[in-house]
């Protein structure tokens, strides 16, 4: 996909472009898989880290489209987001492994596949994603991102490890996959 393509498809609400996320490919180095799960944040979201505007740590954000917003969670786990438009952001919850699976392993110390990239830590720890990759462009190395041209079919439910707007079905993911961070809740 060309820069302009990728500006294009990103400079939309969180709330479109994660769904549309389901079933593409994302690689860092050459290491990565599907997209699984994603959940959406916007500006007016208080659990969103552009709530209360611009910081050194959310100034990707701020920035252009088809970048990526890394932060840590809970001073642990660093987690990747992929910034849409009016910094509005995609959390990427879980990767189906399918390009350089011996090495996320070792990163991860696990052998079972479902357990390498199953949540935003375990990805990011699986994929070597870490704060110097802040505000990189999704179309320049170490990334690869091709977007899905056939969306699968996608569970919808509420955003999970949030403390607030936890009421949001902002949560999307492939219906019934292995590799999700967390099962849906049947409807």
């Amino acid at each position: 996909m060309d820069n302009q393509s990728l500006l294009q498809f990103f400079d939309r609400e969180a709330t479109l472009v994660a769904p549309a996320l389901l079933g593409s490919t994302l690689l860092v180095n050459g290491i990565g898989g599907l997209i699984v799960e994603t959940e959406a944040y916007h500006p007016q979201d208080p659990a969103s880290h552009s709530f209360r505007g611009p910081t050194p740590r959310n100034a990707a954000m701020f920035g252009p489209p088809a970048r990526v917003y890394v932060y840590r969670s809970y001073g642990i786990h660093w987690c990747i987001n992929f910034v849409c438009s009016h910094a509005s952001a995609v959390l990427i919850r879980a990767i189906e492994p399918t390009e350089g699976i011996e090495t996320m392993r070792g990163r991860r110390g696990v052998e079972d596949i479902r357990q390498l990239c199953s949540g935003p830590g375990k990805l990011c720890e699986a994929m070597g994603v870490t704060r110097d990759l802040d505000g990189h462009a999704l179309a320049l190395p170490p990334f690869s991102f091709t977007p899905n041209p056939d969306p699968p079919k996608i569970a919808i439910g509420p955003r999970i490890g949030i403390t607030k707007a936890v009421e949001k079905p902002w949560r999307f993911g492939v219906a019934d996959s292995p590799f999700l961070s967390r099962k849906f809740a049947r409807e």
